[in-house]
């Protein structure tokens, strides 16, 4: 078991979330230690990704992981992140180092994703190093939903993550 400060080696353990009528895609950077624990995205707590996307689409806040699923794929939504592997202190994004990026051929060969979003700053850089070479499509960067972006309260994130709902037409 690392130490809280150590940096160690981790291969991302979550499997994406998507299927053929997914058309919006959203990605994070890589899971916390909360949500390597669970086994499913944005599993702390504070984290607002779940509270700001149900506000988006009018529906009652997911909290099951099955709940979660659901919801992402009634909602056209395909989930994973841009980093497969990296060095990481706990769940510092600042702390990364080495990343492999994932495949994102996985979801965009099997659904038509009309628009490619990216959660915060550092999964918008990662994005931008190493999947727009790849994909040739650019991603959209909204503010991160982690409780690390305090300066953004629910009702500014949810205001600028409108944009998701436009069910996966090029923004």
């Amino acid at each position: 078991m690392p130490m809280p400060n150590e940096r160690t080696t981790v291969c991302h353990p979550i499997a994406p979330v998507f299927d053929a009528n997914s058309r919006i895609l959203i990605l994070g950077s890589f899971p916390s230690v909360r949500s390597r624990e669970q086994g499913f995205f944005y599993g702390h707590p504070q984290n607002r990704f779940w509270r700001v996307t149900a506000a988006v689409f009018h529906a009652q806040t997911p909290l099951t992981v099955a709940e979660k699923r659901a919801f992402l794929l009634q909602n056209g939504i395909a989930l994973w992140d841009v980093i497969a592997q990296c060095e990481i202190v706990g769940s510092s994004d600042s702390s990364i180092r080495n990343a492999i990026p994932n495949d994102l051929s996985v979801i965009l060969d099997a659904a038509l994703i009309g628009a490619i979003f990216v959660n915060g700053g550092t999964a918008a850089k990662y994005y931008d190093r190493y999947q727009l070479p790849r994909t040739h499509r650019n991603a959209v960067r909204l503010p991160s939903t982690s409780p690390a972006n305090a300066a953004w309260s629910m009702e500014r994130l949810t205001a600028a993550w409108q944009i998701i709902n436009k069910n996966g037409t090029e923004v």
